[in-house]
């Protein structure tokens, strides 16, 4: 099957299918690797991991061995984290500080700002050796939005603020619930799932799943305080979904289980109210109560093309994840909190994050078996299609499909070697098709 023939979108009708092989085969998954992650900006990590000077993270990025660290002038710079000598890895632990970074097996030795500053015996070398050639190599661009740091393989990508488009407003919306500015807790959840990638960001993306699959979840909640017991899809509150433009895409619903920036739950415990009602009143006298609405009593499941995921919920998760083969992903999940948090507050916080997406709570063990249960019904191949079309013909509902088909078609986009086009429903004007077909770099 051709790619231009992957995916039925049609907007007259209603109908959007998405052909089952592009999550099980080979050739497609190679071509992901070639035409969206070694194009697009791919998320790296928060400049609080690396908080002090000679704090370093290690991370794997496409593929490839990265590591950032903070120099000594209080800049963030990201290596790839092999030896310029002979290619061992220069970085062996996932986190560290230190003034100079040394490669195990010959001792090069680098600093902070990845100048090579230690070579062992090197009047062997002959008077040509320059060791400013011979320094850490950087990733062809790297920038930063809000503390998030990307990195690209394309050095003729758009800057990262055009890239993100829409998603900024979200991003905004997450970092200013925060006067201090937000941190990463340190440590993260790190687990496997045998299912193609591009099921995770539907399943993130899907409120159309909540209560079925999370039913427990749901009884849960109920028992301590809020009634959502017997919850159907028909009697749920449901939000909104909108496409952001370059695939990044969103669900946003009101808040039903509180979230501890601002929206109290029996959850958290009586002692919690105070606190948070206090959050809530500084972020209207600074923002007004429209954008205080918007940050504290809606939640939002946010998708960054092509695989970054920030989960506002009930607490705030960053989710990161490597597509290793067609029915192979390797997933992790940091905690997002602001600074200025109590340690009571935190803790609150911490717990709810664990309930409901820690490795053991009740949505991601839910989720895992959900997706790898896909991957294996993909095996029955006389059944070739997925379906998408929830919502095309109506206004978009966050329990709807709109978000997941914008992310399907900018994949399509990018998989014919086409970096724009109309994620939204409805028919597609002359000039965004003139368009889609004008950026094919």
């Amino acid at each position: 099957m051709e790619i231009k023939d992957l995916i039925i979108d049609d907007r007259q009708r209603g109908v959007f299918r998405v052909h089952r092989s592009s999550m099980t085969s080979p050739d497609l998954f190679q071509r992901e690797q070639e035409q969206i992650f070694n194009r697009c900006w791919i998320y790296l990590g928060h400049e609080s991991e690396v908080e002090n000077p000679g704090d370093y993270r290690r991370r794997t990025v496409v593929g490839r061995p990265l590591f950032f660290a903070r120099g000594r002038d209080g800049h963030v710079r990201v290596f790839l984290n092999s030896c310029p000598h002979r290619g061992a890895l220069i970085c062996r632990r996932d986190a560290g500080n230190a003034d100079v970074l040394q490669c195990f097996y010959h001792a090069w030795s680098f600093n902070t700002h990845g100048d090579l500053i230690g070579v062992p015996d090197q009047d062997a070398y002959g008077p040509h050796f320059d060791r400013g050639e011979l320094g850490l190599k950087e990733p062809p661009r790297v920038e930063s939005y809000r503390g998030f740091y990307f990195v690209c393989f394309n050095p003729y990508v758009e800057d990262l603020v055009t890239y993100l488009a829409g998603a900024r407003d979200y991003l905004d919306l997450i970092v200013d619930q925060s006067e201090a500015g937000m941190r990463m807790v340190a440590g993260s959840n790190k687990y496997t799932m045998k299912a193609n990638w591009k099921l995770l960001v539907e399943n993130s993306l899907d409120g159309y799943h909540l209560v079925p699959t999370h039913q427990t979840y749901l009884d849960y909640i109920s028992g301590l305080g809020t009634d959502d017991s017997g919850q159907t899809a028909a009697s749920r509150i449901v939000g909104t979904a909108k496409a952001l433009g370059n695939g990044h895409c969103v669900i946003e619903s009101p808040v039903r289980n509180g979230r501890p920036i601002a929206h109290w739950h029996p959850l958290f415990g009586e002692e919690a109210r105070e606190p948070i009602t206090q959050t809530r009143q500084r972020l209207v006298e600074k923002y007004g109560e429209e954008r205080t609405f918007r940050m504290a009593d809606t939640s939002r499941n946010l998708i960054i093309y092509p695989n970054l995921v920030i989960n506002d919920i009930m607490a705030i998760t960053v989710r990161y994840f490597e597509p290793l083969a067609p029915d192979h992903m390797e997933v992790t999940a940091w905690h997002l909190v602001p600074r200025e948090e109590s340690e009571t507050m935190l803790a609150t916080r911490l717990d709810s994050f664990l309930t409901f997406l820690g490795p053991g709570g009740f949505a991601t063990p839910d989720d895992v078996e959900a997706l790898e249960s896909c991957q294996i019904g993909f095996r029955a191949t006389e059944t070739e299609w997925s379906d998408i079309s929830r919502g095309m013909l109506n206004p978009a509902k966050s329990t709807d499909e709109l978000q997941m088909r914008g992310f399907w078609r900018q994949w399509h986009a990018n998989m014919q070697g086409l970096s724009k086009t109309n994620v939204q429903d409805g028919p597609v004007r002359e000039t965004e098709a003139a368009l889609a077909i004008g950026n094919d770099d």
